[in-house]
């Protein structure tokens, strides 16, 4: 008989599935998904494999679903960021897109050439994630350059994705992407 441990999100909690997928992508993070198995992950939430199974029929259903949840919780702090307007611009932008990318440069490096190698693993949430977070950067940009800000937009994306394949740490991605919002915000 398993036991749930104390810390554990009891069946039914609302939290549980949260709780769940957030373990799951920390855990595809540090290992990897070809090395990431279902008893790492319910060991990370603290749940049996069993309720893990009950929760998700597969790892690939597991990783899509914990992608989509973090692009989620993402692009609602992004929105959140870009549509504050108590700091500049430059800055929100730099934030935003901090969010959206230099978090990731790195340690998912693996994660992109699974997905790229299999994009069934994500089906459409990345293209629709991307989608909406140009019209976030668009719409942030249009406010000081009306007549083209979603070209800016995907300047500034198409900027980002580069630099994030030449670097090797967050920080050098957030001083090169400085760089570019200043560029072309100018």
């Amino acid at each position: 008989m398993t036991t749930r441990r104390a810390d554990a999100p009891a069946a039914g909690d609302p939290d549980r599935r949260r709780a769940v997928l957030e373990s799951a992508m920390e855990t595809f993070a540090r290992f990897g998904y070809r090395k990431t198995s279902m008893d790492d992950i319910a060991t990370a939430a603290q749940i049996s494999r069993p309720g893990l199974y009950f929760l998700f029929d597969s790892k690939p259903v597991l990783f899509r679903e914990a992608v989509t949840h973090s692009l989620n919780r993402d692009l609602g702090l992004i929105s959140t960021e870009l549509g504050t307007h108590d700091r500049p611009l430059a800055e929100r932008l730099i934030a935003a897109f901090d969010l959206w990318a230099g978090s990731y440069v790195g340690p998912l490096s693996e994660e992109v050439s699974v997905v790229v190698a299999d994009p069934s693993l994500l089906g459409s949430a990345v293209h629709e994630g991307s989608a909406r977070f140009e019209e976030f950067v668009a719409g942030a940009i249009a406010e000081v350059r009306p007549a083209d800000g979603a070209a800016r937009a995907k300047t500034l994306i198409s900027a980002s994705i580069g630099i994030k394949h030449q670097v090797a740490t967050r920080e050098e991605y957030l001083r090169r992407l400085e760089v570019a919002v200043g560029l072309l915000l100018a």
